[in-house]
């Protein structure tokens, strides 16, 4: 642009000594994101990459007697299915019970695992996190884990879950992500739980992997600092997306499912959204928009576990149009 002195066009001509610096400031603080915003699309970022490192790991290894061989069911490439786990997959917070079982194994204290306890029963009666608890939850979770081995922390995930969350598994949102498989989609966990504790669970309930926080490591060591932020909110719909453009999936063909509306953000990127056990904004944001709702809470609403219309239709017609492409010479 002719007649810009400054930074951008010094010496051409004419000042902007009359700027309103201030009113100019402001507008880039609108236009550009916040420091949140970008922690949270790192995050996302640094979570599809661990999700893809683990899961090209994970099918190096012949699969056991708890991993669900889908070899002979025709692979829909374009759809996947996005699954939060707390309170939707799993009863609770996955993360609790992983400190109940460091506790009892001694690693962190009883008075540790009361604050985490509190701290979730807070959120679980307002629906809303406390900025402070999430600060001093992650501050006291970092401090735990530095220095520790990764390998150390997937073994005792693997013991935890087989003693504390393996019961506590939602069975009618375990047939929702079966559907899935079983029309040959990948399946994919999202959730604040550490990459590695996620892996752990998408590993023993037979599906494609995990996306989740990543704690920083070298060596095979943890560092103590996360790689952006927890994977929470935005930074949840950024590993969704992120994911989908490297495993080359079609957002609208693929599906969501959550309990929180601090998921909106990932339900709004597919083209079906399901609320699953859903808090009571959740359930008015999917009430206004058309979404789903499956509620396995109470055994009056649990007798619905019957796959959705919408998610049915649309897991046979992939199914369908992988076995017509499989015949194409």
């Amino acid at each position: 642009m002719p007649g810009l002195t400054g930074p951008m066009g010094a010496g051409r001509g004419t000042s902007w000594s009359g700027t309103n610096w201030s009113r100019v400031r402001r507008r880039g603080r609108k236009l550009g994101p916040t420091d949140a915003q970008v922690r949270a699309s790192i995050a996302g970022e640094a979570s599809a990459d661990a999700a893809l490192a683990l899961h090209e790991a994970e099918s190096a290894v012949p699969p056991g007697d708890t991993g669900a061989d889908t070899s002979t069911v025709p692979r829909d490439l374009t759809a996947a299915a996005f699954f939060d786990v707390d309170n939707t997959m799993v009863q609770g917070a996955s993360i609790i019970h992983f400190a109940r079982g460091l506790a009892a194994r001694k690693y962190i204290s009883v008075s540790d695992m009361a604050q985490f306890g509190w701290q979730q029963l807070k959120f679980r009666a307002t629906g809303k996190e406390n900025s402070e608890d999430v600060a001093s939850g992650k501050e006291k979770a970092l401090a735990f884990i530095a220095g520790r081995e990764t390998a150390e922390f997937t073994r005792l995930g693997e013991e935890i879950y087989d003693e504390l969350i393996a019961d506590k598994v939602w069975e009618g949102t375990r047939a929702l992500a079966q559907m899935h498989l079983d029309a040959g989609q990948q399946v994919w966990l999202v959730t604040a739980t550490p990459v590695e504790l996620a892996q752990v669970i998408a590993k023993r309930l037979g599906l494609t992997g995990a996306l989740g926080t990543v704690v920083e490591s070298e060596e095979g060591r943890f560092t103590g600092r996360l790689v952006g932020d927890i994977l929470h909110g935005a930074g949840k719909a950024h590993a969704v997306r992120t994911l989908a453009i490297r495993e080359g999936l079609n957002l609208k063909r693929c599906s969501a499912y959550s309990d929180s509306h601090n998921d909106v953000p990932m339900l709004s990127l597919v083209g079906t959204a399901v609320a699953i056990n859903p808090d009571a904004d959740l359930k008015e944001v999917a009430r206004n928009r058309g979404w789903e709702i499956r509620d396995f809470r109470t055994g009056r609403k649990a007798a619905k576990i019957g796959v959705p219309t919408a998610l049915a239709l649309g897991a046979a017609g992939g199914a369908i149009a992988a076995v017509v492409s499989r015949r194409k010479p």
